[in-house]
């Protein structure tokens, strides 16, 4: 089976990510994950823009997906997101990638641009390998 699907497959348990937030899983390799999210009304704040929690859990879905494939459950320890800008898009993409990947830990650098290629947030996260 390749990585999508199991991305796909595994993750469709991960039920306010996929159902109701409305995040896709774009692209899966070793250690890293594209995800996206269309835009949505509900998906706003007051101010009319995506809410940063929209945001933060686009990032963090995109980091559990890379964290997790081929490689023991992972979780998140700490996650840092700065928010660069605001997404004047209609989608929002999220890039996962691996800087470091131990035995027990590793670190992620996630980039959530728009489909107009605006940088939105950049997010650090450090994961903790659980034993299998």
């Amino acid at each position: 089976m390749n990585y999508l699907q199991q991305a796909k497959d595994f993750f469709s348990k991960d039920r306010f990510a996929t159902e109701i937030t409305g995040i896709e899983i774009d692209e899966v390799k070793k250690e890293e994950a594209v995800c996206s999210l269309r835009i949505e009304d509900r998906h706003l704040n007051a101010a009319g823009t995506v809410m940063g929690g929209v945001i933060f859990t686009l990032a963090d879905f995109t980091f559990a997906i890379a964290s997790n494939i081929e490689q023991p459950p992972t979780v998140s320890m700490t996650a840092s997101i700065t928010y660069l800008g605001v997404c004047k898009g209609d989608r929002l993409i999220s890039r996962a990638l691996c800087e470091k990947s131990g035995k027990s830990t590793c670190v992620y650098t996630i980039y959530v641009d728009d489909n107009l290629g605006n940088k939105v947030a950049i997010v650090s996260v450090t994961g903790f390998r659980k034993e299998r």
